[in-house]
């Protein structure tokens, strides 16, 4: 990718951040979310990930998550591949993806929570270019030595649009979330997303998410922006 297209991914990053920032400042609550996720491909089958982040999953407060997982998955579909072209993430290339991870959470003022996941992501290529993926997850959670569970749907719908040399792959996405404490879905969160892939290896995700947490007393309804850095590298020969 070019050194003006670079500066261009940069930029509209950016700008969209500021935008939403602007965007959420009137809501009842507001949060920023950085993320940095490291992902390593290791043969045609199977992929590791370590991810940092600030996050709000399920309408809690925000808390830091860090840990790896471990994604195996199908060979690409030739389909898939085409509307994925410019999308760094490879496993987008793929029908069916299957991962299982490890999460520590802290957050301040509360004891240390651990987090299996188990989750598995079907991905289809529809017309006119657009992609829709969708996400079933389970978190299993221990706290306080207290167990919970958590089942959450996300469905994803992305298109990749280009400006001369540069693309950028907006996208929405809808996810619910189930939580064994409230015996109910208790949040539904709602994303708008613009993913910047800038070279070979470094794609940014700026991000909207409004979330409406009706788990709680009173119900909460938050919004955030958020900024992802993706680093994407491979152990197969080029």
């Amino acid at each position: 990718m070019s050194r003006t297209c670079t500066t261009h991914a940069a930029f509209c990053s950016l700008a969209l951040l500021l935008c939403l920032a602007c965007l959420s400042a009137s809501a009842q609550e507001s949060e920023f979310l950085p993320e940095i996720d490291a992902h390593l491909t290791i043969n045609s089958a199977f992929r590791a990930y370590l991810q940092a982040k600030d996050d709000r999953e399920g309408g809690d407060p925000t808390q830091f998550t860090f840990g790896p997982s471990l994604q195996i998955y199908l060979k690409p579909l030739l389909k898939l591949k085409k509307v994925t072209t410019f999308d760094l993430d490879d496993s987008k290339s793929r029908f069916l993806v299957l991962e299982t991870g490890y999460r520590y959470i802290t957050a301040p003022d509360a004891n240390p929570e651990t987090r299996l996941i188990e989750a598995a992501t079907s991905n289809f290529p529809l017309q006119g270019g657009f992609f829709l993926s969708d996400r079933n997850r389970f978190d299993l959670d221990w706290k306080n030595d207290l167990f919970s569970w958590c089942y959450q749907n996300k469905l994803t719908l992305a298109c990749t649009f280009a400006i001369h040399s540069c693309h950028f792959i907006p996208y929405l996405a809808a996810e619910p979330f189930y939580e064994s404490q409230y015996s109910k879905r208790s949040t539904t969160s709602l994303y708008a997303d613009t993913l910047f892939p800038v070279g070979e290896h470094v794609q940014f995700n700026a991000y909207f998410e409004h979330d409406n947490n009706t788990g709680k007393r009173p119900s909460q309804q938050v919004n955030s922006v958020g900024l992802v850095l993706n680093f994407y590298f491979s152990l197969e020969e080029q």
